[in-house]
């Protein structure tokens, strides 16, 4: 099946009938003088063949033809970047419009699509963690993860900030012996009701993972609004009031080499972390296999001006006449 690159076909036909008509009034003053001359006819019914060949010959190589895909090794040198998104019950209060978890949502989207030559995979966590979409090279199916984010997709608890690091360092461990550079972009709250972190950062110091923290939320905090209506009470009940803990946010990224910002309303931390995970070396290089459509715009190019060549030799014989 023929694809092309530049499949422009209203262009190409306006294009084709300009010259058609072109082509007809230069036959007709061809015509004029051919008659004056005494040149036969069949003559430049030739030239005329060859130069509408020749014209659709480099309006189809224009359009660049492809015939079949070829397997090519692309070489390159890129990072593995893990997204650890909160999703607990904190995560949908206001202080961040529309919310937390929506407006981070929207940023990492936009994340996502500045790696197409780096693996991205997905973990979320509350009360627990799990991994929502392992490493891949498809953007298109992690930010499809990324829009179906919800504080539901977990059962309810205290959030816990050593369950998603402990789930990356597994699969750290069972990449292959080839060195990646590894980041992971922890976006949350920072409430932390788990246990001491110090370990699991140790472990993740040793691989050389830098972790960059995202706050997203404010100091002055928000009540937390429950699906059905009205606000997220606690056991005595009285209302949860929940605001961004920078704590456990700073610790992560000050013992990673990596680096803590804010999302919020008056600040958005996506743009210079953006710049830093571009600016993240990758450790080695990898030779991938990419399907490539054959372009074969070189024939069509080659026929045309193979058709030039005769309708130039087809007139020095005329003239020599």
């Amino acid at each position: 099946m023929i694809t092309w690159a530049y499949p422009d076909f209203i262009a190409v036909g306006v294009a084709l009938a300009f010259v058609l008509l072109l082509l007809a009034r230069h036959w007709a003053r061809l015509g004029r003088a051919g008659r004056a001359l005494g040149s036969p006819a069949r003559h430049r019914g030739w030239k005329l063949t060859l130069r509408v060949a020749a014209g659709v010959a480099l309006l189809v190589a224009a359009m660049g033809p492809s015939l079949g895909v070829s397997q090519r090794p692309v070489r390159t040198a890129g990072k593995d970047v893990w997204l650890l998104v909160d999703v607990s019950r904190s995560m949908d209060a206001p202080d961040v419009t529309p919310s937390r978890l929506l407006r981070a949502q929207a940023e990492l989207e936009e994340l996502v699509a500045q790696f197409p030559a780096d693996r991205l995979g997905l973990v979320v966590f509350g009360a627990e963690a799990t991994v929502q979409c392992p490493l891949t090279y498809d953007q298109a199916a992690v930010q499809v993860f990324i829009r179906t984010l919800r504080t539901s997709l977990l059962p309810p608890g205290p959030t816990t900030l050593r369950e998603p690091l402990e789930l990356v360092l597994k699969r750290l461990g069972t990449t292959a012996a080839t060195p990646r550079a590894t980041a992971l972009v922890l976006v949350s709250d920072g409430e932390d009701f788990g246990e001491n972190l110090e370990p699991v950062l140790r472990e993740l110091g040793r691989t050389g993972a830098r972790i960059y923290t995202v706050g997203v939320g404010t100091a002055k905090g928000a009540r937390i609004p429950k699906p059905g209506g009205g606000f997220v009470r606690d056991s005595r009940g009285q209302v949860v009031e929940t605001r961004l803990r920078e704590a456990a946010l700073l610790q992560l990224s000050a013992q990673t080499g990596g680096q803590y910002v804010e999302l919020n309303d008056q600040q958005n931390g996506f743009d210079p972390l953006l710049r830093l995970l571009r600016n993240m070396p990758g450790l080695a290089e990898q030779v991938r296999t990419v399907a490539v459509a054959d372009n074969r715009y070189r024939y069509t190019l080659a026929a045309a001006l193979l058709l030039i060549a005769l309708d130039i030799a087809l007139t020095l014989t005329i003239i020599r006449l």
